[in-house]
């Protein structure tokens, strides 16, 4: 059986633990990945009614954070999105931090990324409400922003994707397009200038108001020597319209957005005392492997938990879940669309019937034989605590 993550928590988390405190949300994380599709959680022995196979299924945890689960999620995700593309070219935009934010992040996440959504979603609405970019002033967008933290090697890199429609419902309820081109939003050095300014802003408040009192630079001389980091270059910025059109980028972001930093295909192996694990080498799909420490990559992938009850996917505008129902009517209205079909609630084995093309009543073994439950297991009231050395068998799980 191949490594995975909840294999080197196993291994490695006496260790990390012995010299690290975790937060709730990473605890909640850890306890799920360690558990999921085990007996832990419990589940159902099903047996085929035309052959003698019979294998136990256990329950998966859902948790965002844990590489087994979120597929089905991600796929509904997906086709929730597709259902909204409007037929105009869509960009593709990335906002960054820049590094030596870091310390912060790390500190006070919650503050950085709520922070980060808001100045990114001002920076794209008050450029889209613009006449000298769109073809009519105050209009409103429709975009989506996605949060990633993490690079190839799991190191911090704090990032927004954005998925925009090239132009605007103006205020008489017509599309109005990009003044420019068809495909060309705005400027990036400009939206970078735009978007450092609100960021620098509102951390200046944020520490006149007490808000991010556990900054590790927060003393006078290191505040101002990062403040001189930060406005020495320009913020990073990325746009592109994705010649594969808004699926492109949708289908690449939705491989993110119910998953966390790294899936359990990417580790190789799990050593004594090390961690071998496939990050990308090329833009070409080229493979190289990395070798982290065990107590390293723990203390890596947790800082990519993020806090509870914090939203990584945000939509905006037109998007927005409280306006959506009327203003992405009438987007659709004067771009001359078909009117959507209210959606029909499917079972849950119908959706993955569909969505997977996978029968999973089908039994495996013999292939015509139908699988049924022959008995229940029930999960345990509580999961062991991070560093627990119980190791439950592996089951099959919810495919």
């Amino acid at each position: 059986m191949s490594a995975t993550l909840a294999d080197v928590l196993r291994q490695f988390g006496p260790a990390y633990l012995a010299d690290h405190l975790l937060s709730t949300a990473q605890a909640k994380a850890w306890r799920a990945i360690v558990a999921c599709r085990t007996p832990a959680l419990g589940g159902q022995l099903l047996t085929c009614d035309a052959c003698p196979h019979r294998h136990w299924q256990y329950h998966s945890c859902r948790h965002r954070c844990c590489p087994q689960c979120g597929a089905r999620a991600k796929d509904a995700w997906l086709q929730g999105r597709l259902a909204e593309v409007l037929p105009v070219p869509y960009a593709h935009l990335v906002f960054t931090l820049p590094h030596s934010l870091n310390g912060l992040y790390g500190a006070h996440p919650r503050w950085v990324i709520d922070t980060l959504f808001a100045c990114t979603a001002q920076t794209l609405g008050e450029f889209a409400a613009s006449s000298q970019w769109m073809g009519s002033a105050h209009g409103t967008a429709a975009f989506s922003l996605v949060l990633h933290t993490w690079t190839q090697d799991l190191a911090t890199h704090v990032h927004l994707h954005a998925v925009m429609a090239c132009g605007v419902l103006a205020k008489d309820g017509q599309w109005s397009a990009p003044a420019r081109a068809p495909g060309f939003l705005f400027p990036v050095h400009a939206l970078s200038r735009v978007f450092r300014g609100k960021f620098m802003a509102a951390l200046s408040s944020a520490r006149k108001a007490g808000k991010i009192e556990r900054d590790p630079q927060g003393q006078a001389a290191a505040w101002r020597e990062r403040h001189r980091q930060l406005y020495r270059h320009d913020w990073v910025v990325y746009a592109k319209t994705p010649l594969g059109g808004p699926a492109q980028v949708l289908d690449y972001l939705s491989r993110y957005t119910h998953r966390t930093a790294i899936g359990n295909e990417r580790i190789a192996s799990v050593g004594q005392s090390d961690i071998a694990f496939k990050v990308r080498a090329d833009a070409h799909g080229g493979k190289r492997t990395v070798r982290l420490p065990g107590v390293e990559f723990v203390r890596r992938f947790l800082r990519h938990v993020l806090p509870s009850g914090l939203k990584r996917i945000r939509h905006y505008g037109v998007l927005a879940s409280s306006c959506k129902a009327v203003k992405l009517g009438a987007a659709r209205l004067a771009l001359q669309m078909p009117v959507i079909d209210p959606r029909v609630v499917e079972p849950v084995k119908s959706f993955m019937a569909k969505v997977a093309r996978l029968d999973v009543d089908l039994c495996p073994c013999c292939g015509t034989g139908r699988l049924h439950v022959s008995r229940a297991l029930r999960g345990a009231q509580q999961l062991p605590a991070p560093g627990a050395t119980t190791v439950w068998p592996q089951g099959r799980g919810p495919p």
